[in-house]
């Protein structure tokens, strides 16, 4: 099956006239949730029912990926920032996998249990001390650990029938800069990036991760463009050198960090996805900016640029939710707040 290439999102908590006619677009492959469509698990499920009954095979993404970053909250599991799995493993490192393993479950079954397909998840940026954004987010400070803990948070989640989304390649951590206000560049060389960043995307790739969302971070000796928008980090490092064969979803083109992706570009979000596109991205997510959807679509309309059929790959799997692992699991998450 062939998708669309934009993912957008909606207003609020129903759907209104104009987005229901909008997600019935050629174009439309997949929608992200955020915390202002979420009121209680009732007007959630009727929100996703009324998507799904305007394109039935849409994937419906959303962040919860714990700690601040977690879009749903009231009758869902408070789930702890990934940092408290790299305290953990500084004190017991198989206990910290195995928690590992659990958090994802329990985040993944929540998840897909309201008929969400994806959470974008895990993150792979290393915690430098530098990047307030990714911060808390990071499984830790070394490569190695953050490798061994978020491959065992990716067993979880497909044990709950959820694909994985690493991001944001090839590494955010370094930076002080928030790429969502801001311009955000990484002054180092390739060949520290590749000693260190690098590393867990591609064992990761290695072990079988299924999706990409590369970083709105310039790496100026490296190449010139944001790498969401380089040929050189998403064809010549991601696909040649690393193998990589899934779907790669841009970030967020209403993003600061996505505003010099193309000289004069500005508001034209048409551009902005020209340039994504080209470099090598497979979706591309236009947020909080329905006027700027709209540009794409009608970019995508005018090329008839031809649809991806990597995104069908990240349809959930339907998995019954085993009761008894769900307490187990909620109380490790309490223990590790």
């Amino acid at each position: 099956m062939q998708y669309g290439r934009l993912m957008l999102d909606v207003a609020g908590l129903a759907l209104t006239a104009p987005e229901r006619d909008i997600l019935g677009h050629p174009q439309v492959g997949g929608l992200i949730l955020f915390a202002r469509n979420y009121q209680c698990r009732a007007q959630l499920l009727d929100l996703i029912a009324a998507i799904r009954e305007q394109n039935d095979s849409i994937v419906i993404a959303v962040d919860q990926e714990g700690g601040r970053v977690q879009r749903f909250r009231d009758e869902f599991v408070a789930l702890p920032p990934m940092q408290a799995l790299h305290l953990s493993y500084q004190q017991n490192p198989q206990s910290a996998l195995q928690q590992a393993t659990e958090l994802g479950w329990l985040m993944a079954s929540e998840i897909t249990g309201m008929d969400i397909d994806i959470s974008f998840a895990p993150v792979l940026d290393l915690h430098w001390s530098h990047s307030d954004i990714i911060g808390t987010r990071s499984f830790g400070s070394s490569a190695e650990q953050v490798i061994a803990l978020t491959k065992n948070f990716i067993i979880g989640m497909g044990q709950a029938g959820m694909r994985s989304t690493g991001k944001h390649f090839p590494g955010h951590g370094w930076v002080s800069a928030d790429s969502h206000l801001q311009i955000a560049t990484d002054e180092r060389s390739l060949q520290q990036i590749r000693a260190a960043d690098l590393k867990p995307f591609a064992a990761l790739i290695e072990a079988g991760l299924d999706a990409v969302m590369p970083a709105h971070v310039i790496y100026p000796q490296v190449d010139p463009n944001p790498a969401g928008f380089s040929s050189f980090w998403l064809q010549q490092i991601l696909r040649e050198e690393l193998k990589f064969d899934g779907v790669i979803f841009s970030d967020d083109l209403n993003m600061h960090g996505a505003s010099l992706a193309t000289a004069g570009a500005g508001e034209n979000y048409a551009d902005r996805a020209a340039a994504a596109l080209s470099a090598g991205c497979d979706t591309v997510l236009v947020c909080n900016n329905p006027r700027g959807a709209q540009q794409v679509l009608e970019y995508l309309d005018k090329v008839q640029l031809q649809k991806s059929d990597r995104l069908v790959k990240m349809r959930k799997t339907p998995v019954a939710i085993d009761a008894e692992r769900f307490y187990r699991a909620r109380e490790i998450a309490g223990q590790l707040i």
